[in-house]
């Protein structure tokens, strides 16, 4: 296993105007490294963004499955890929480092690869062949996955800086810094960029400039990707609360406690949105009512959920520290099944036509059946599995804390 390098510094004390709340971002990190957060912790598409999620890969555009925009695919975090894979899979090709691992997921658009490391660079790389077209490099590292909109290339870095970068070529367009960490993974409504940052802040900027068009505050970390439904947005926090957002002017249209504090994405399947907590419970909310429709803890362990959710109309699957990938009946919470790995289960699942590809602590890509659970394909990829794999073009991409990206692929 490659040796790892030191994580890159989480806060920067000379600059001016943000020092305390740096060194308290950087006490919040130390914490939250083991423990995740700590408690302080229908209209048409959004202009410009991408198509709802769809359940059938049938009828749609080549341009459609040939892209993975988002860090859960859609504004909806859905986590479903719009296209489909080969049966059987291979490794085509593996980008490596030299120093620093991958924990975010890549974004695939128009044929290349996007993502960040914390090596301190974002990557553009080829997916045809792994060479890499670019990187573009800054003094922090990267956790947060990359959003691709119109050319460019949005994201933030562990030093609170968030970046905009010409997909082409890698140049900086404009940057904006926030006063903490940025994991969050960005969002795009009309033609406004949204992302979190642990300052607490909810930041929605005018895409094109960066320029500040409302900020909305919680009481502590906002370390998830932005859920965006119509005109709300959804934020899971370390505050223990979801929280939905008006996104005409960022006022608080409505909150729901989740008890507990939680960095994963909310996952939205049309009146109801599915969250992890810290705590080992399972939410599944109607957000029009703002109320708890069920909720599932395991009864034997109640590990933290690291993992985003992947929803579909006869399931709702979701990865947990319990070291299991689990299916629930979105209505009801029954579960429908369990399928165990000998890892923690970090990474997000994606579902992808008939199976379900996530990854594990155990150093394993796992692919079930979508319906039974059941395994029907895996691969060892040494390194632990943080990252999520992202699916487009007949291809999955994933990264591992040994510092490879990986692209599986048929013949």
């Amino acid at each position: 296993m490659r040796a790892r390098t030191l994580r890159a510094r989480r806060g920067d004390p000379s600059r001016a105007g943000v020092a305390i709340r740096h060194v308290v971002a950087a006490l919040g990190i130390c914490l939250t490294a083991l423990c995740g957060c700590t408690r302080a912790d229908s209209a048409p598409a959004p202009e410009g963004g991408p198509d709802p999620p769809r359940q059938a890969s049938a009828g749609r555009s080549a341009e459609e499955t040939a892209s993975w925009p988002l860090f859960r695919a859609d504004p909806l975090a859905s986590g479903v890929a719009r296209g489909e894979l080969p049966e059987k899979l291979r490794v085509l090709w593996t980008f490596a480092l030299d120093k620093g691992w991958f924990e975010s997921t890549a974004a695939i658009v128009d044929g290349t690869v996007y993502v960040g490391s914390t090596d301190g660079n974002l990557y553009a790389v080829n997916l045809a062949d792994g060479k890499k077209k670019w990187e573009f490099h800054t003094e922090a590292g990267f956790t947060a996955s990359p959003a691709v909109r119109n050319g460019l290339v949005y994201l933030g870095d562990s030093y609170g800086k968030f970046y905009c970068v010409d997909a082409q070529t890698g140049k900086q367009k404009w940057s904006f810094e926030t006063e903490a960490e940025i994991n969050s993974s960005a969002n795009f409504y009309g033609k406004n960029v949204l992302f979190g940052s642990q300052d607490s802040f909810l930041y929605c900027l005018e895409a094109d400039t960066g320029r500040v068009v409302w900020k909305y505050e919680s009481e502590d970390q906002i370390r998830c990707f932005p859920t965006i439904v119509d005109d709300r947005g959804f934020v899971a926090g370390c505050d223990g609360r979801l929280h939905v957002v008006d996104l005409a002017g960022g006022k608080p249209a409505a909150e729901v406690d989740l008890e507990g504090p939680t960095g994963t994405t909310p996952a939205v399947l049309e009146s109801m949105v599915f969250v992890g907590t810290e705590g080992g419970v399972f939410f599944a909310i109607d957000w029009k009512e703002a109320k708890v429709v069920w909720t599932y803890q395991n009864p034997e362990r109640q590990l933290p959920y690291r993992s985003s959710a992947a929803v579909a109309e006869e399931a709702v699957i979701v990865g947990s520290r319990d070291k299991r990938l689990r299916a629930f009946d979105p209505k009801t919470g029954r579960e429908l099944w369990a399928f165990s790995t000998r890892g923690q289960v970090d990474s997000s699942p994606v579902i992808v036509a008939g199976r379900v590809f996530v990854g594990s602590d155990d150093g394993h890509l796992y692919a079930v059946d979508r319906k039974t659970g059941k395994e029907v394909w895996r691969h060892e990829l040494g390194g632990s599995l943080l990252a999520s794999p992202a699916v487009a073009a007949g291809r999955l991409v994933i990264g591992t804390d040994d510092g490879d990206l990986v692209c599986f692929g048929g013949d």
